[in-house]
């Protein structure tokens, strides 16, 4: 599915830059935008015809998969950085015995072709890792890594919107999901019925680790005329999709799942292009959700 450096021509974000400033009207507490952008904002209320949207809905899988027939494995780099901002991902389980470390269990919802999951899998070794994906040939491409171990990591495709995980995955079995760059992806009006799919997963004190696209991202603001489909919701040439997020919308959304919220928060970026000479402001929302203990 999508990622962050998927659309834009620069390099992966850097190190974090995040500013607190007051409220504006012209944007939100980590992003204000120049009066250019929002003045292009303010003139794009255009939305994509409801027959051109019901067709993308409709290919969503084939636009992704395509995507995934012309870039191979070669367009994402491994995220190496999931460790550095999730402390949980390189925790251990302990078993009975309280000494000797256990199996964890990961989901990675919207798994590509894998960037994050293969660095985890090297990284913490008593990690075992349920992947799946949107495209079959995303699918494909995990288990044709040299790196897939059955022993370690189950890859399947699914549509998280409909088809149930617990097909795949023992109900309540999971102690970590991770959604880098997944839910934007999916139509906002099926985005509650993906994270209650998930919710049945998770065992109780478990938790969903969530990092996406922020509004206000450079991301979005370079979406020319003919690409809205609704507010904070584009479509890219390419035909696959992209909302951008406020922490309020998220915070609604996984609490209404059943989630507690632990950490929702803008996260700020800079991108910079040195050949170009161009530094873009990156705005992410970060998350971590839990399934309470009952």
């Amino acid at each position: 599915m999508a990622t962050e450096d998927s659309q834009v021509s620069t390099p992966s974000p850097t190190t974090s830059t995040v500013i607190s400033t007051p409220f504006q009207e012209k944007g939100h507490k980590y992003r204000e935008l120049t009066d250019e952008e929002q003045s292009k904002l303010n003139s794009d209320k255009t939305l994509v015809a409801e027959f051109k949207q019901a067709k993308l809905e409709r290919e969503a899988q084939k636009n992704w998969d395509l995507f995934y027939k012309r870039n191979s494995t070669h367009f994402f780099k491994d995220r190496h950085w999931t460790t550095r901002e999730f402390q949980e991902l390189t925790e251990k389980e302990p078993t009975d015995d309280g000494v000797s470390a256990g199996q964890r269990v990961l989901l990675e919802v919207g798994c590509g072709v894998g960037n994050a999951v293969f660095p985890l899998l090297d990284e913490n070794k008593q990690l075992f890792v349920h992947a799946c994906d949107f495209s079959p040939r995303a699918v494909q491409f995990v288990k044709e890594n040299a790196a897939y171990d059955p022993a370690r990591i189950s890859a399947f495709q699914c549509d998280i919107t409909k088809d149930p995980l617990v097909a795949q995955i023992p109900e309540c079995n999971v102690h970590i999901v991770t959604m880098l760059f997944v839910l934007s992806a999916i139509h906002p009006d099926k985005m509650a019925a993906a994270l209650r799919n998930i919710y049945e997963v998770v065992r109780p004190g478990g938790c969903v680790l969530f990092r996406d696209y922020g509004l206000y991202d450079h991301a979005m603001l370079r979406f020319s005329k003919g690409h809205k489909l609704a507010e904070q919701f584009y479509v890219r040439q390419d035909g696959t999709r992209a909302y951008y997020f406020t922490e309020e919308m998220l915070s609604k959304l996984f609490s209404e799942a059943g989630f507690e919220v632990c950490q929702n928060e803008y996260v700020l970026r800079e991108t910079v292009n040195k050949k170009e000479g161009l530094c873009v402001p990156r705005v992410f929302v970060q998350g971590k959700y839990s399934k309470p203990n009952i």
